[in-house]
């Protein structure tokens, strides 16, 4: 070979061994998931979280990791995440899981972290020991962070009661309630003087929930077996719902869609249904009604409507990141943010005796002690147990008051169809 070839050849192998070096570590960069370096983790959401801040707060502390948020409605949410957990793909870095379908996802833990093998399992004391169990799969895999829970109240309207001739005092209202009955019978009270255009309540089906999470069972036993047609409780309430929609006290609106938050905002109804959470939804809707809002116990006390969980789907390409965010955003300190800004009830009991929390007022709710309210409603809680699809039940329960509602059918064939509808869920 002559020199100047052999040169040649040299310096030619030499800058394909560059390029190669180069496109793998520009490989290694893409699989970082950024331009820049930076790691880039999304959270599939339903609603308002409240993390907006948090995120900001974390990125200014890891300065090597990007977040976005991405949110869908409730039911779309959990319907795409088992879609992407079925195809293997699609699914966000962290999901988002309502206590109405995390036994569904708990099923299959092979497709999430377990996050006790990250840290997890040093770390479960936080959290309400129910909290805790109840995202654990049966091999004891831990999918999912708790984020809130529900808890139960009644938000009001002041002026609306004012001007119905109710008291507007919150433990006057609350002396009104004792019992659902109690609650109906005043909510034909208000009807009678209501001001035009305003019914009593939202609608049926959120009542309806309210009292389905005060029931010893709900939709399914501990064999996760439906058990909708043979639930006394489930019934009653049924029947107690569909005595006040013939009451004229609905404005038979279905909740998380657009006609109700129309509802919030439009001022179509005096009272809803409260867990923690709904104060956000209250806020959000209708900003313009701060101060005309307040806060009455819940008829019959106790019980729970929602709550969420963090899990971390194993399709991710940075498990190990996603999961420790998850764990910073359901730390109790990041918890008790929530709470102050958001309304979110934490499941953190540490909590429920801080005087930052027991002492927190809401402005917008006329000042009412949203703290000491939920935290005394989340100490008395008695946690129901959930089947794999409550959430598809629960809204089943929904569509079904609403046929009641919009008067397709009465209420017992409406209970009829809706007994064999749940029995098809699988």
């Amino acid at each position: 070979m002559r020199p100047k070839t052999r040169n040649r050849r040299i310096r030619l192998l030499a800058g394909v061994g560059a390029t190669l070096v180069a496109l793998t570590a520009l490989s290694a960069c893409g699989d970082s998931g950024a331009a820049g370096g930076k790691v880039k983790l999304s959270l599939g959401l339903f609603g308002n979280f409240g993390y907006t801040d948090l995120i900001k707060e974390y990125q200014a502390a890891h300065p090597d990791i990007e977040i976005t948020e991405r949110t869908a409605a409730y039911s779309d949410h959990h319907k795409n995440l088992a879609a992407h957990l079925a195809t293997g793909a699609g699914a966000a870095d962290i999901e988002a899981i309502d206590t109405g379908y995390v036994a569904q996802f708990k099923a299959t833990p092979d497709k999430f972290v377990d996050l006790n093998t990250v840290g997890g399992d040093k770390l479960k004391d936080r959290w309400l020991s129910w909290k805790w169990a109840a995202s654990l799969a049966k091999g004891g895999q831990q999918i999912g962070y708790g984020t809130d829970v529900g808890g139960l109240a009644i938000c009001y309207r002041r002026d609306m009661f004012k001007a119905a001739g109710l008291p507007e005092d919150r433990d006057a209202v609350s002396a009104l309630w004792p019992t659902w009955q109690k609650f109906f019978d005043a909510g034909k009270q208000f009807q009678a003087k209501a001001p035009n255009g305003v019914k009593f309540m939202d609608g049926g089906p959120t009542v309806l929930n309210a009292i389905v999470g005060q029931a010893p069972q709900g939709y399914y036993d501990q064999n996760d077996q439906i058990i909708v047609g043979s639930n006394p409780a489930l019934r009653q309430g049924w029947d107690l719902v569909v005595d006040a929609v013939k009451a004229n006290l609905s404005a038979g609106l279905l909740y998380s869609t657009p006609q109700w938050n129309t509802g919030f905002t439009q001022g179509q109804f005096a009272t809803v249904t409260c867990p923690a959470w709904m104060m956000t939804k209250i806020k959000d809707q209708a900003p313009d009604t701060a101060g005309k809002w307040d806060v009455a116990a819940v008829p019959g006390g106790g019980g729970n409507w929602g709550g969420s969980y963090l899990t971390v789907p194993k399709q991710g390409k940075h498990t190990k990141e996603a999961a420790e965010l998850a764990a910073w955003l359901t730390a109790p300190e990041q918890q008790a943010k929530v709470f102050t800004s958001k309304g979110l009830l934490p499941s953190a009991p540490s909590l429920y005796d801080d005087p930052k929390i027991t002492g927190y007022t809401n402005p917008f709710f006329s000042g009412a002690p949203v703290g000491k309210v939920f935290t005394d409603a989340a100490k008395k809680l008695n946690p129901q147990y959930q089947g794999p699809k409550a959430g598809d039940v629960q809204t089943e329960f929904g569509n079904a008051m609403q046929r009641v509602e919009q008067g397709k059918q009465d209420g017992p064939a409406a209970w009829q169809q809706l007994v064999g509808d749940v029995a098809k869920i699988k």
